[in-house]
């Protein structure tokens, strides 16, 4: 398998270095299109509708059209989205995984670890093995920002991408909706003839019949000589370089829930202590404007100072 992207699964401070492989693929005999009169290869040109010419794939941006006006987006402005060019698997939260639903699943890739230790690696998937989670993830892949779902599979760490919401349609079917009387007795025959069919899945045991047959004519026609020479290349797109590795593992972990323990207990010391210091508070702030007056530009010029760790703090 060729790795078809290379980043790093984020989650607090640990970093995970992965290397992903699509977990599927199309078993489909791919045919092409041919004269029939001398088999000669039949191949799409892109024209230009102005001025009729082809155009070089090189030479097309792409374009989004309202039914008025049409909208040119080039490749530059594409890399300027700073999602799609992310090497992050970010973990956004994680959830039980029966509350996911199959129908959300779009396509499966492996993940490899991508460094010289696989102890972060193993840590992850152990951690969700033993509490029955999923992680739901955001990642750029193939130009697109994907929401995706990590999952241990057997021992590897499987990323599944998920359709957004909006692209699940409704099942809604009127038809459903009008009543329907199911007598007991062909309840009960219905649940006789599930239990006659019975059985434990083998995915194994089922084959696609159609393309097997397809396999077995081109072959045949291989064999009595009825082809004619063919040249094709795929080539391989080089690989881009892993991402940083950990060198801490156990203080990336403390370092990660310090800092969100200690957002809420920053929340609740400002909140106790402005709740007690009362008029000393006030008589504080009086002593600060004062200072501020006598200090003119300077002062002026600290104001902003205090906003920034205020931020950081809250974050």
């Amino acid at each position: 398998m060729r790795a078809v992207w290379k980043g790093a699964v984020t989650f607090g401070l640990v970093n995970v270095p992965v290397k992903l492989y699509s977990a599927t693929e199309d078993h489909d005999v791919s045919l092409h299109q041919v004269h029939d009169a001398d088999g000669g290869r039949i191949r799409y040109q892109r024209i230009c509708e102005i001025d009729g010419k082809p155009v070089d794939y090189k030479n097309i941006d792409k374009a989004y059209d309202d039914g008025e006006r049409t909208v040119i987006i080039t490749d530059e402005d594409l890399k300027s989205l700073p999602a799609e060019r992310s090497r992050e698997i970010e973990v956004v939260e994680f959830v039980p995984t029966e509350q996911i639903d199959p129908i959300m699943f779009d396509k499966s890739y492996y993940l490899e670890p991508d460094s010289a230790s696989n102890k972060a690696y193993v840590l992850l998937r152990r951690t969700l093995e033993s509490t029955d989670r999923t992680a739901i993830v955001r990642m750029a892949l193939r130009q697109k920002t994907r929401l995706a779902a990590l999952r241990v599979y057997g021992d590897v760490l499987m990323v599944q991408t998920l359709l957004w919401s909006d692209e699940v349609r409704e099942a809604a079917f009127p038809s459903l909706d009008e009543p329907v009387k199911i007598s007991s007795q062909e309840l009960e025959l219905s649940k006789q003839l599930v239990e006659s069919l019975v059985s434990d899945f083998e995915p194994a045991q089922f084959v696609d019949e159609y393309q097997q047959e397809l396999r077995t004519l081109i072959t045949a026609k291989l064999e009595q000589g009825d082809a004619i020479d063919t040249a094709a290349t795929f080539g391989e797109q080089p690989e881009e370089e892993a991402g940083g590795e950990v060198i801490d593992l156990m203080e990336a972990l403390r370092q990660s829930i310090a800092s969100k323990r200690g957002g809420s207990d920053a929340a609740k010391s400002s909140s106790s202590g402005s709740s007690k210091s009362g008029s000393g508070a006030k008589s504080t702030s009086k002593s600060a404007a004062g200072g501020a007056k006598s200090s003119g530009e300077g002062a002026k010029k600290k104001a902003p100072a205090k906003k920034a760790p205020a931020k950081k703090a809250a974050s």
